[in-house]
């Protein structure tokens, strides 16, 4: 049986399979793994999270990660740091309106290789 990994045609998103693989192991941060995992699978079962519920389940100053994209659909009120695979551009004008950050991935495994204080929404 083939690994979904091989059958991904978007190179980013390959590389960035094995490198949450990587972290996980160099860190001993099981949160990459799972992420890995929720990235590996079918693109239909990715996340598609709204701003709304992120402005409902975040607290101010906390990292959101979402295994998918971020959809401009609410409103934000909070400056949070939001890592994804993807945003709409609605979302990207809203969150940085709300003094919020927007982030790959790839650049929350660089700055937190660890994983700590991370909430996953989905």
């Amino acid at each position: 049986m083939k690994k979904t990994t091989e059958n991904k045609s978007n190179p980013r998103l390959t590389a960035l399979i094995v490198t949450l693989k990587n972290a996980s192991r160099a860190h001993e941060a099981n949160i990459w793994r799972e992420i890995a995992k929720r990235l590996d699978a079918p693109r239909k079962n990715y996340a598609e999270v709204n701003l709304s519920k992120i402005n409902r389940y975040a607290n101010e100053d906390e990292t959101i990660l979402v295994p998918g994209k971020v959809l401009g659909s609410g409103a934000l009120s909070l400056p949070v740091k939001i890592a994804a695979l993807d945003f709409s551009e609605a979302a990207v004008s809203k969150i940085t309106g709300a003094n919020g950050t927007c982030m790959t991935i790839e650049d929350l495994v660089r700055d937190n290789p660890k994983g700590s204080r991370v909430r996953i929404l989905r």
